[in-house]
């Protein structure tokens, strides 16, 4: 049997996660796990704080481990935008005695990236969507040394997918 896999998704919104990781979760079939949701959800309950600190990340990680462990791949779909983030979700991966397979999505075309953020909708009702302005002023230290990259501006998100399957070589359904 082949181990599980933490596929870790990184990259500002509009750069293409969700897009992809719901291709992935179907394909594979794995688990989506995604902090936009998970965080709304919390906010809904009326007990969260509206600055959800690592709230939904850390629900997030606990899910993703119980699947791991349970032997099913698992997608995290979050900005992911820090060394810290991403050392947690690799931490994850190692508790589970799973691999991780880790991505970062940029977007370098900035009137396309511009045009995605303004025109798209929320599919969690609720949430609310980043503007243009606080996608520009995020903080975001671009990963250098994740094992794939893909500026989704020249790249596909059905040819992305395909590359990360790829990348991940034969996996057990």
């Amino acid at each position: 049997m082949t181990a599980p896999v933490l596929i870790i998704l990184s990259g500002l919104p509009g750069t293409g996660k969700t897009t992809i990781a719901r291709l992935l979760a179907t394909a594979l079939p794995a688990l989506h796990l995604r902090i936009d949701r998970i965080e709304t959800t919390l906010r809904q309950t009326g007990a969260m704080p509206e600055d959800m600190r690592d709230f939904g990340y850390q629900v997030a990680h606990g899910v993703a481990q119980d699947n791991l462990r349970l032997g099913h791949h698992v997608i995290a779909d979050c900005v992911n935008a820090f060394d810290l983030t991403r050392r947690d979700w690799q931490a994850v991966a190692n508790r589970a005695d799973a691999r991780a397979l880790t991505v970062e999505l940029t977007c370098s075309d900035g009137a396309e990236h511009r045009r995605r953020i303004e025109t798209r909708r929320s599919d969690i009702p609720g949430a609310r969507l980043p503007c243009w302005n606080d996608v520009q002023t995020r903080q975001y230290a671009p990963w250098k040394d994740a094992d794939l990259h893909f500026d989704t501006s020249r790249v596909s998100a059905q040819d992305a997918a395909t590359h990360i399957q790829t990348a991940l070589g034969p996996v057990r359904d």
